[in-house]
């Protein structure tokens, strides 16, 4: 079975950077295009970086991979507070059963 588990959150200061990894198992990575998936407090989750950037994270969140880890990363620089959420990894077709994610906030 998939297992997706993020890590990598946690709290930091405006301006700050984080990156967040997401080790996948039970798939191989590289027959999938993967994606980077927020949901902020009391909303939707939302797509924000995949074979394309959300406009609000463009120029400063940058997401890579190691197919021989199968791994996915997501490093996110100039952070802001409207980044705080949830972080979570799937595939771009949202199939695999979402991992727990991992929180990020930012805030001074």
């Amino acid at each position: 079975q998939v297992q997706l588990v993020e890590s990598g959150g946690g709290l930091v200061q405006p301006g700050g950077s984080l990156r967040l990894s997401c080790v996948v198992s039970g798939r191989t990575i590289s027959h999938y295009l993967m994606a980077w998936y927020r949901q902020p407090p009391g909303q939707k989750r939302e797509m924000v970086a995949g074979t394309k950037y959300a406009d609000s994270v463009k120029g400063r969140f940058t997401n890579s991979r190691d197919n021989a880890k199968n791994t996915v990363y997501l490093q996110m620089n100039s952070l802001k507070p409207e980044d705080t959420a949830v972080y979570y990894c799937n595939n771009q077709w949202e199939t695999f059963p979402w991992g727990q994610g991992t929180q990020v906030t930012v805030s001074s």
